[in-house]
């Protein structure tokens, strides 16, 4: 459970910090406006989780002391989507938010792969185990709100990759992105002393129910933008 509430609490951060960059990128006032609520939503999520850990777990210290700590319990594949290819695709926006190359790829990552994947996977099997153990009550009540966030903005994701895969170039830059970034994503839905390719259960689901349940919902998602799955990852 820690392992798993650490992973959002350490993510929630990240992608509020690595986000500004879209933002700049908006192509008119409305999606402007869009991705400024998205980024008070990631804000607040991570707030949500600092509480947690904070005032359920008695994380001594300061926000940034309590991410330090949850760091601690993730992998390294962890750190290479969310310090390494993510810092990298949230850079080059900064560098030319012009550049729709950019902000596809950034899109793919943070939308279909960490929101629309990963996030999305991990509330739901947490969700559920909660539900049926009956325990903290109050940060259940808040995850179904982050979750109902969460699909308000994968919604926005597919939306705006839908109209741009029309561009067979642009489509091609989603595959690739998912080529670069799902062996990382892989690892993060692995808990830790287990590798890729292991069986393993997570709070009472095998490994087997995990990825199926991501699979299924990036491939749905996919395939209403119209791009197929790479083989890598089928």
């Amino acid at each position: 459970m820690m392992w798993g509430l650490a992973a959002f609490f350490v993510g929630e951060e990240r992608v509020t910090n690595q986000f500004s960059g879209l933002v700049m990128a908006a192509e008119d006032k409305h999606e402007e406006a869009f991705l400024l609520t998205q980024q008070v939503d990631e804000a607040r999520h991570a707030q949500h989780f600092n509480r947690v850990f904070e005032e359920v777990f008695a994380y001594d210290g300061s926000f940034e002391d309590r991410l330090v700590r949850a760091r601690e319990d993730l992998r390294d594949e962890y750190f290479t989507l969310f310090d390494g290819h993510l810092v990298d695709a949230h850079q080059a926006l900064l560098d030319d938010p012009t550049n729709i190359g950019a902000k596809v790829d950034f899109v793919t990552l943070y939308h279909m792969v960490i929101e629309g994947t990963l996030a999305l996977t991990g509330q739901y099997f947490q969700t559920d185990s909660m539900e049926k153990r009956g325990i903290l009550s109050g940060h259940l009540q808040g995850f179904k709100k982050i979750s109902q966030d969460e699909h308000r903005h994968v919604a926005y994701g597919t939306w705006f990759l839908q109209q741009k895969t029309r561009d067979p170039e642009l489509a091609k830059r989603v595959q690739d992105m998912l080529v670069e970034t799902l062996p990382a994503a892989a690892g993060v839905l692995v808990p830790p002393g287990y590798k890729v390719g292991d069986d393993y259960e997570y709070l009472g689901y095998t490994s087997t129910e995990m990825n199926e349940f991501a699979f299924t919902a990036l491939s749905r998602r996919l395939k209403v933008i119209g791009v197929g799955l790479p083989a890598l990852a089928a």
